[in-house]
């Protein structure tokens, strides 16, 4: 990988860390002023409007295969599950919490990773898995 490439993986990883907690913050809100499976509901429809124009101004193939569009529908799907969950926990708990929690899918993608796809099992990983439930540990307390 080229130092240029890393670059650009950083910045749009800082976009999207930044992204998503300015999201969380105001879904949060969102779901106090209104119901929040509507709030979800509407979250999403502005973020599929925005990824079609995305679509639309890039240079994005069209092309889809059978296997790939039943492997980003499936994606959607839990996706979706994940967004209405998020947006009614908030009614439940607190923001801290469920954003926390919510933001550990990673520890989920590490462990499939490691088990479905064969990925290294390093000690590591192992040692980052445990910081994460540490962390969800504390910050729920």
């Amino acid at each position: 990988m080229e130092f240029t490439e890393m670059d650009s993986g950083i910045l749009f990883g800082l976009i999207t860390m930044t992204s998503w907690g300015i999201w969380i913050i105001l879904g949060n809100a969102a779901s106090e002023a209104i119901d929040p499976r509507t709030a979800a509901a509407i979250s999403y429809l502005v973020a599929g409007f925005l990824a079609l124009g995305f679509i639309v101004v890039s240079d994005a193939s069209l092309a889809v295969t059978a296997r790939g569009g039943m492997l980003a529908g499936a994606a959607g799907l839990f996706t979706g599950i994940g967004l209405i969950s998020m947006y009614i926990g908030f009614t439940q708990g607190s923001t801290t919490m469920v954003s926390t929690l919510g933001a550990m899918y990673f520890v989920v993608a590490a462990i499939l990773g490691i088990v479905v796809l064969g990925d290294d099992a390093t000690i590591t990983k192992f040692i980052g898995i445990a910081f994460a439930a540490l962390s969800i540990a504390l910050i729920t307390r």
